[in-house]
């Protein structure tokens, strides 16, 4: 078995699970595997010309994510197209090296549902998973809502699913619809611009079942406050079973309406907690079994006390171990898995925050294009998020005036300092504003 096809092929069924069929048989079902390199460059061969520069420009960042999915660290991805390619992998046995079907459970990246079964539970989590299993059992029937929060990375968007697929397996019936926060409202700002507002409101007002996920990114934006708000009280009086999922509390979540915050509160909120070392340890033994890797007892060890707040962590620190065995034959031993897990226990302490990320958090706030942000526009909800995404850039950075202004289209330190100043004073003044930017600065450090 060719290790590198099995992993390119599974980079193949995720990129498949996001995109329209033809799309994909178009794009991504036509790319052959030519070569993967131990710093982390992928080669594919493309078709054609057109073909290459389409997948560049619209599915590269897909692929990368693939990628890093199946492996558990980035990759650099060349395209070549026939001309240009280097030698084809081997012909086997069997023929050249086949990209036969991958089914889900056979992928390398151990690829399973987000099932109650696949959930490991421990004291840190058992009731937001009883909350969330008697809601599965008792839609609407049990507590409604039900508000689960914790920290990224601890499994809310598992409970989330686990409840989706049983309420789906025992009422085939039943209209659910699961959705990110972040997609409901671009669907609102898009129904707004089309004029489909009605199409809008009926898919999600004749919901069964409602679920939301990072729900807290709702704060500060009125429209989509303004649609959830009336979508909640449909649903609600109609009894159908609404869950919430948020990195924090209710009351915790800045610029949320208070109409919205007291409906968050009125079913059950269960909170999901970092797991004990044995769960971090049953999570590692879990993810290994998925992959068919064999991890002594010291490395799962001391994966486990090393790596403490996040399951999607201990999660990636396995792929990366599963990743050296299958590409280069090396054995999960403490050495390798003390180089595993180097990066992820870099990016557990305190890392300088992209500009991009914080703009981009700004944008969304504001309905704001982050290029808009940078331009040279002066409508008033621009020049407010320029303010902000200059406020909050030096409060979180630290950079100096000079080199924010040259992020902002070569600002002068002048104007620069006028904008801070600006902030500081009406965040003084303006306490819906001094939460909307507490609100950005927390999601941006998240």
């Amino acid at each position: 078995m060719d290790s590198f096809n099995d992993v390119f092929q599974a980079a193949q069924a995720y990129c498949k699970e996001r995109m329209v069929d033809a799309t994909y048989n178009l794009y991504i079902a036509g790319l052959e595997p030519i070569s993967f390199e131990g710093s982390g460059q992928v080669t594919l061969r493309v078709r054609n010309d057109f073909i290459a520069k389409i997948v560049r420009e619209r599915y590269l960042p897909m692929l990368e994510e693939a990628f890093k999915s199946v492996l558990g660290f980035d990759v650099m991805i060349d395209l070549v197209v026939p001309s240009e390619s280097p030698a084809p992998l081997p012909v086997t046995a069997d023929g050249p090296a086949a990209q036969a079907p991958v089914q889900p459970e056979e992928l390398p990246s151990g690829k399973y549902e987000f099932t109650f079964e696949n959930f490991i539970k421990g004291s840190s989590n058992q009731f937001a998973y009883a909350a969330a299993q008697a809601v599965a059992a008792n839609p609407s029937g049990a507590y409604n809502p039900l508000f689960i929060y914790g920290q990224s990375g601890l499994g809310k968007t598992h409970l989330l699913n686990a409840i989706q697929i049983e309420i789906r397996k025992n009422h085939p019936d039943f209209n659910i619809v699961y959705v990110p926060c972040e997609k409901f409202t671009n669907e609102i700002i898009t129904a707004i611009r089309a004029g489909t507002t009605e199409q809008f409101r009926y898919k999600y007002r004749e919901a069964d079942v409602l679920l939301v996920d990072d729900i807290q990114f709702i704060a500060g934006k009125e429209s989509t406050q303004e649609e959830f708000f009336h979508t909640f009280n449909t649903l609600h009086e109609a009894h159908k079973q609404i869950v919430l999922a948020s990195d924090r509390p209710a009351k915790e979540i800045k610029s949320l309406e208070e109409r919205l915050r007291t409906r968050f509160e009125w079913g059950l909120t269960a909170d999901i907690q970092p797991p004990d070392f044995e769960t971090r340890v049953a999570i590692i033994r879990r993810k290994a079994e998925l992959l068919k890797l064999d991890i002594p007892d010291d490395v799962t060890e001391f994966i486990a006390n090393h790596l403490k707040n996040n399951i999607r962590q201990l999660e990636g620190a396995v792929k990366k171990l599963n990743a050296y065995h299958m590409l280069e034959g090396i054995e999960p031993v403490i050495g390798v898995a003390q180089n595993a897990i180097k990066d992820i226990l870099n990016e557990t302490q305190p890392v300088p925050i992209t500009i991009e990320k914080i703009i981009s958090e700004v944008g969304r706030t504001y309905n704001v294009s982050p290029t808009d942000i940078r331009g040279p526009k002066r409508n008033s909800n621009i020049s407010a998020a320029r303010r902000t995404a200059i406020y909050v850039l030096r409060e979180i950075t630290g950079m100096s005036m000079e080199d924010i202004g040259k992020e902002f289209g070569g600002r002068d330190h002048s104007t620069v300092v006028y904008a801070i100043k600006v902030m500081e004073k009406d965040i003084a003044a303006d306490q819906r504003l001094r939460e909307t930017v507490e609100d950005i600065i927390k999601n941006v450090r998240a």
